[in-house]
């Protein structure tokens, strides 16, 4: 029997869905002929707590500290016991193993760590998927690599979540015993990223709570030229009092200059021009995305990635969202057309953005080298059921598709 691991339900079924045969739905697994699949929920495995290394450091003590294991374990997590039982019988008739994490490094991990954790010595595949879309899962499961290959990302991936355990049991330890002694009650909770990211909130909550506001003095006109009219800014010199931005902070010689120039003549002494050329802009990244969801409709960063991951997982009308990178595979350039014209087939004005787009264009976007894990968000090609999105997920949809398409216009 082949063992498909995949990292969540959603991505199991995509896989299933694709594999033939048919599929016989158990618990915790669906049957497709000769391959089973199965799924994590998450992380089904954590670090054990420091009291499974020794059982004197069950008890917080500063003499006991630091704490570093000489072997690291693991434990399944108490939420996650059913599926991992679940696993552990498959995997004992598995012949071979398919690791199915995201293609990342956190998704490496999370099967990988499983794999080891119940003793699986047989040959391990790996299979990235990046679209749930039916044809690129087909794809991707015709095209296996060996796992072996991705153990560099694997040994990435425990090193930081070890790098996390260190840090966060022996400064939490550590600062929540010293403050007890200082008459502090209470856990000083200290983790390697949520406590530089704390205090980059704190510092900028300081500083709009310290700032004292001053005015400064802009000034324009509007200027009569032999073709309509220009609006002109002044620019005040080194000799004028002015802040660290250059902006005017005493009134009197804007009043002075403003004064004198109603009605007043000039002559326009030198005039440059060029003619700019400005590339598509890029598809996008979560990141890029969200701030242009926010700038144009007000949603926050988290309501995009909300809708993004039912964009992904429950309509499977666009790839993977959770992308830091802004750049498409070389391989989806000849796909483009067809994918896109899917992605437009229900609405007016993708339709219209569709019959602009040059298909013979080129685009920077196109670059494998530019791609790592992930790569940019991008229409699957499957027609879009309007009536079933919200206005929200209408919206962010159209985004990600108008970025693309922008790669077929000059």
């Amino acid at each position: 029997m082949r063992l498909i691991i995949a990292e969540k339900p959603s991505l199991a079924r995509a896989i299933a869905d694709a594999l033939p045969g048919g599929d016989q739905r158990q618990e915790g697994a669906i049957v497709c002929g000769d391959t089973t699949v199965t799924w994590c929920l998450g992380h089904l495995l954590e670090q054990a707590a420091p009291e499974a290394y020794d059982p004197a450091d069950k008890q917080w003590r500063l003499d006991r500290l630091p704490i570093v294991p000489g072997t690291w374990k693991l434990a399944p997590r108490a939420k996650a016991r059913g599926q991992l039982a679940v696993i552990r019988k498959l995997i004992k008739q598995a012949g071979e193993v398919v690791h199915a994490g995201d293609p990342d490094r956190e998704g490496q991990l999370l099967v990988q760590e499983v794999i080891e954790y119940l003793n699986y010595r047989g040959p391990v595949s790996r299979l990235l998927i990046s679209d749930l879309n039916r044809p690129a899962v087909t794809r991707a499961l015709s095209r296996l690599a060996s796992n072996a290959a991705f153990q560099p990302l694997f040994q990435a991936a425990q090193a930081r979540s070890r790098a996390d355990w260190l840090y966060g049991i022996n400064l939490t330890r550590a600062w929540t015993l010293t403050g007890r002694q200082a008459g502090h009650d209470g856990v000083l909770s200290v983790g390697r990223v949520q406590t530089p990211v704390l205090g980059l909130i704190v510092r900028r909550d300081n500083a709009i709570r310290d700032f004292t506001p001053y005015p400064f003095y802009p000034l324009w006109v509007d200027i009569e030229v032999a073709r309509g009219r220009l609006r002109a800014w002044w620019v005040p010199t080194e000799r004028q009092p002015l802040d660290d931005q250059g902006r005017l902070v005493e009134r009197a010689p804007a009043d002075a200059l403003a004064a004198r120039l109603p009605g007043a003549e000039g002559r326009l002494a030198k005039l440059e021009q060029s003619e700019k050329r400005q590339n598509a802009p890029l598809p996008y990244s979560l990141s890029a995305l969200q701030v242009d969801a926010a700038r144009r409709f007000g949603l926050s960063a988290q309501t995009v990635l909300d809708v993004c991951q039912s964009l992904y997982e429950r309509h499977k009308l666009i790839t993977y969202p959770r992308s830091d990178c802004r750049y498409l595979p070389e391989e989806h350039l000849p796909l483009a057309r067809k994918s896109l014209t899917g992605a437009c087939r229900n609405d007016a004005t993708l339709s219209q953005w569709l019959e602009g787009a040059d298909f013979s264009l080129r685009s920077k976007a196109w670059n494998d080298k530019q791609v790592g894990a992930h790569h940019a968000l991008a229409p699957t090609g499957k027609a879009a059921d309007f009536a079933t999105l919200s206005d929200i997920e209408a919206q962010v949809f159209r985004l990600v598709v108008r970025n693309v398409m922008a790669q077929f216009y000059p």
